[in-house]
Parts: C-alpha cells; structure tokens; sequence
C-alpha cells in the first residue's frame, strides 16, 4: 500500500436506534467517536416488513390530491 493516500482505519462505536451499541471498525470520524443510527435494521421497513405512510401535507398528499379523480377502466 502508498503510505499517506488511504483513510485511517479505527474502531468506533454504533449505537443503534433502541440504545444498543457495538464497536467496529471504520474510516468514519476520529478514533473512539459514537455514530448513532437514525436508521437501522430493527426499524427501517426493508427489514421489518411494516410499511407506515406518515405523510402529513407531504408528497403523498399533493400526489392523492392530483389524483383524485383518476380511475383505471377495464
């Protein structure tokens, strides 16, 4: 390997979003800092399989207003 070209690689610490954490390591900050998850496995729908639509006014709204009339003829 060139010295001076890669990232350093150190050991941080993850903790997750119901409080656990672990240590691993990664080019991520600086030596024993603490990245916490906004999301991870337990709660994102990809890996728990629940899907909620929490869309106040957003997106989803302006998409169902715009559509609201549109129905598919067989």
């Amino acid at each position: 390997m060139k010295k001076g070209i890669h990232p350093e690689y150190h050991e941080i610490t993850v903790t997750m979003t119901d409080g656990t954490s672990f240590k691993t390591k990664s080019t991520w900050g600086k030596a024993g800092d603490t990245l916490r998850l906004d999301i991870d496995p337990k709660t994102h729908p990809a890996w728990t399989g629940v899907h909620r639509l929490s869309d106040l006014g957003g997106q989803l709204a302006k998409f169902n207003k715009k559509f609201k009339g549109l129905e598919i003829k067989k």
